[in-house]
This record gives structure tokens, C-alpha cells and sequence, in this order.
């Protein structure tokens, strides 16, 4: 998430929105939002990340990291799925992406 503060201004003018949602409860992701100055939702359960294709961590009652690219449509255009810290998708590519996907 500090990826993605890092380059908040460079994201917004090229009108990129970015939001996340945790397993956490309503405090916790609010204290995250506050720190990381992005909108953060919360109670992510089982139903809805399996619903999505992702993975719940049953013995610890959380989502693994899932991570969606959206275009101005809703169209799903990238996404990845993470069972541990690494192959996260980094705010830098994101932008790369989306340079991308504009010039096809």
C-alpha cells in the first residue's frame, strides 16, 4: 500500500482509482486507511473471496491478497491472487498497465 501512496498524485492524473478491503474489522481498516490515505473497506468474509475466485486462510479467518484492474467499464482487465507477501502486483506496473492497455 505505500507503493501506491508513494505515487498517489501520478495515479489520480491519470484518473486511476484505487480502494481496498480487508478481513479486518471496521477500526482496524480505518486505522489503515488513515496511515495509508487510501479508501479501505472491511469484513471481508469467506463467501465473498471465495466468490470472487479467491483464497480464505481458514485457520487464521482471512482473505489472501487479491488484487483487481478495473477498466472505465468494470471490466476486469488484471487480477492476481497471492497466498503469502510475494508476486503482489506493484503500484509502478500498475501504471505500466495502464500506459499499456491505453495504447491498444
Amino acid at each position: 500500500m505505500d507503493g501506491f501512496r508513494a505515487i498517489k498524485k501520478e495515479l489520480e492524473n491519470r484518473n486511476i482509482s484505487v480502494v481496498a478491503a480487508s478481513s479486518d474489522p471496521q477500526d482496524k481498516a480505518a486505522d489503515m486507511a488513515t496511515i495509508s490515505g487510501l479508501p479501505i473497506g472491511f469484513g471481508v468474509n469467506q463467501e465473498l473471496i471465495e466468490s470472487l475466485g479467491g483464497y480464505w486462510q481458514a485457520t487464521r479467518k482471512f482473505a489472501q491478497p487479491a488484487e483487481f484492474l478495473l477498466d472505465p467499464n468494470n471490466k476486469i482487465v488484471q487480477l492476481s491472487y497471492s497466498d503469502g507477501p510475494l508476486a503482489r502486483t506493484e503500484a509502478a506496473d500498475v501504471i505500466k498497465l495502464v500506459d499499456h492497455l491505453s495504447k491498444a
